[in-house]
């Protein structure tokens, strides 16, 4: 399976944007499902969005419809997270994970043993 190294953590004012990626070695994401997830400090990871392996479909968790948005671009086996109008309670470490087939539900049904995971990347949103 690919290995997935999560960057484009950071510090960032309320307000502010940031834009995670997702790269991928050793094999093509191409044809899976990726998704996104957070957790934050004391509290268990949540999903935040997903992307299917055209990059037709995509599915966002509640709290970030409007604000993040999940792009692909297969021929550089990313995927990426652009966090806009980013709020403190924001503030964690987010990780990538692609799943083994190809629909969003793929992600979004798995259990996370099921998919294959990055080491994550922190995000911290100041007030």
């Amino acid at each position: 399976q690919a290995q997935l190294v999560e960057s484009g953590g950071g510090l960032v004012q309320a307000g502010g944007s940031l834009r995670l990626s997702c790269a991928a070695s050793g094999r093509t994401l191409g044809s899976v499902a990726v998704g996104w997830f957070r957790q934050a400090p004391g509290k268990e990871r949540e999903f935040v969005g997903a992307i299917n392996w055209s990059a037709h479909k995509t599915y966002y968790a509640d709290f970030v419809k409007g604000r993040f948005a999940v792009s692909r671009d297969n021929a550089k086996n990313t995927v990426y997270l652009q966090m806009n109008s980013l709020k403190p309670e924001d503030t964690a470490v987010y990780y990538c994970a692609a799943a083994r087939s190809g629909e969003t539900t793929a992600i979004v049904q798995a259990l996370p043993a099921n998919l294959n995971w990055g080491l994550g990347t922190r995000v911290t949103v100041s007030s």
